[in-house]
């Protein structure tokens, strides 16, 4: 097989692994889609394979993340060259981990090959859980196991190894085919065989095995449905009062049916809880529905040189109207609450909202209303399984995230992002009650059933069930010890297959 084509299959493995996320989910492609990178990048150079691996990535991120270019031209004031620099920056560094793992795919698989069809799983969830903690690039978007996820008998495996595990199971079972069709003998593709009928047969029955999970409350989920704006005039809350009175109107009369908490979501349009005007409203809120309501603000702290910072905050006011509970958000998302290297990319300073950066919360706090104790995430934080899983081991027995995806406009980052989060609700056996500003707002049960979502782009109340679990999940105690163990395995291979060259 020479080079062009070994370039264009990698294209179009890329190409094809996009299309199993959504809006295509397609997801039977994901167990087929990365077999093809794993055969192009065998028997060739390292230069080669690092080439099959970038395009590859160069496809799948190009296809899956084009919304980061809209939210930067769109909300951010970038100009297209500048916003098209910052995408192309974004996905060629994200491109590099499947160039990393066809090079070291290609690099064991000198001799004997069959080696490197035992790493390729290994190797993948290696570099999976790489991008979600290198500083800066933690990125873990679309993982591949969530391609999958949406069979609800193989999301099971996600309380006991994570997102990571379900990578695994794909990974390894796009190894096989790899290797079924580069062998071609008669026991491999019986081989072959029997995996594919164990894999259907798991997809199309494991649902019917999973218990159901019966609710003990009703949240109100407040969909706020703000559009996003460049800036916000001094007397917003005056020009829009008819809008919060339309809010406050929604917020009361689905708390005469659900008595459970109030939810708004991250915030949406300049809600200081400094000013009064903002302020007064939520703690009327609370005292009319006699409701805990927790909201998202933008809450400015004293900054230690004088001066105020402004964080990204989650906050519980009880029945009283009295603040009780307060979360920053902490992992900051990169080019829309911060600038990462500002000193390089100063033309990226247009990003923030706010005047200068918002700053990071430290503290993994838990909060308490009636039933139970609940873990907060905000925004993206969702997509960070062991975040969400340290509020669980910490004491939280229901999730919350709230989040504003209206910077998404009507891409598929939205429903990208709940596929994402539904599985931190299984990992952990807890509900999640997930409140946006214009969709998708839902409330998913412990074993990852949406059983309520509100449609986007309206602005209402969704009676959102949820209940409160106590019991601790495999993945809960231990964390991302499978993905670990693959990395561990993956640089033992690495580490045998060169002393392997070298003798």
């Amino acid at each position: 097989m020479g080079l062009p084509l070994r370039l264009l299959l990698a294209f179009a493995s890329g190409t094809a692994l996009a299309f199993a996320f959504p809006p295509y989910n397609l997801g039977v492609l994901a167990w087929i889609a990365p077999a093809m990178l794993l055969a192009v990048s065998l028997g060739v150079s390292r230069r080669a394979a690092l080439a099959c691996g970038f395009l590859h990535g160069l496809a799948f991120y190009f296809l899956t993340l084009p919304w980061i270019y809209s939210v930067m031209r769109q909300h951010g004031g970038l100009g297209r060259v500048e916003a098209g620099a910052v995408f192309a920056a974004m996905i060629a560094a994200l491109a590099l981990f499947p160039a990393v793992f066809a090079v070291c795919v290609a690099q064991i698989g000198l001799r004997p090959r069959a080696r490197a069809f035992t790493a390729a799983p290994f190797l993948w969830v290696a570099l999976e859980l790489a991008r979600g903690h290198i500083p800066a690039l933690a990125f873990p978007w679309n993982l591949l196991g969530y391609a999958v996820a949406p069979h609800l008998g193989l999301l099971q495996l996600a309380a006991v190894t994570g997102i990571y595990g379900l990578s695994f199971l794909v990974a390894a079972f796009n190894a096989l085919i790899a290797w079924v069709f580069m062998t071609g003998t008669r026991s491999s593709y019986l081989t072959g065989a029997i995996a594919a009928a164990i894999t259907i047969s798991s997809v199309l029955v494991g649902e019917q095995f999973v218990p159901p999970e019966k609710p003990e409350f009703i949240a109100s989920l407040v969909q706020t449905n703000f559009p996003e704006v460049p800036g916000y005039a001094p007397d917003w809350m005056d020009r829009h009062a008819a809008e919060m009175d339309e809010l406050g109107r929604i917020s009361i009369d689905a708390a005469q049916t659900s008595r459970g908490i109030t939810v708004w979501p991250e915030v949406p349009a300049p809600f200081y809880w400094q000013d009064a005007k903002f302020s007064g409203r939520i703690r009327a809120i609370a005292r009319a529905t006699e409701n805990h309501v927790l909201v998202g603000i933008v809450d400015w702290k004293a900054a230690p040189g004088g001066g105020l910072m402004p964080y990204n905050t989650a906050i519980l006011v009880d029945p009283s109207g009295r603040r009780v509970f307060s979360y920053d958000k902490i992992h900051l998302v990169p080019f829309g609450e911060y600038v990462p290297m500002r000193r390089w990319l100063t033309f990226a300073q247009k990003l923030t909202a706010e005047v200068g950066d918002f700053q990071p919360g430290h503290v993994h706090a838990v909060g308490e209303i009636p039933g139970g104790r609940f873990g907060i995430s905000i925004c993206y934080e969702a997509i960070f399984p062991d975040e969400i899983r340290r509020a669980v081991a910490d004491g939280a027995r229901l999730l919350i995230n709230l989040s504003n995806d209206g910077w998404f406009s009507h891409s598929a980052a939205g429903e990208q992002h709940l596929a994402m989060a539904r599985v931190r609700a299984v990992e952990n056996h807890r509900w999640l009650l997930r409140a946006t500003n214009t969709g998708l707002t839902a409330s998913v049960d412990p074993y990852g059933r949406i059983v309520a979502v509100l449609e986007p782009d309206r602005r209402a109340a969704l009676a959102a069930p949820y209940g409160f679990r106590g019991d601790l999940t495999l993945y809960t105690r231990w964390g991302d010890w499978f993905a670990y163990l693959c990395v561990a395995v993956a640089v033992g291979i690495l580490i045998g297959s060169a002393r392997h060259r070298k003798s």
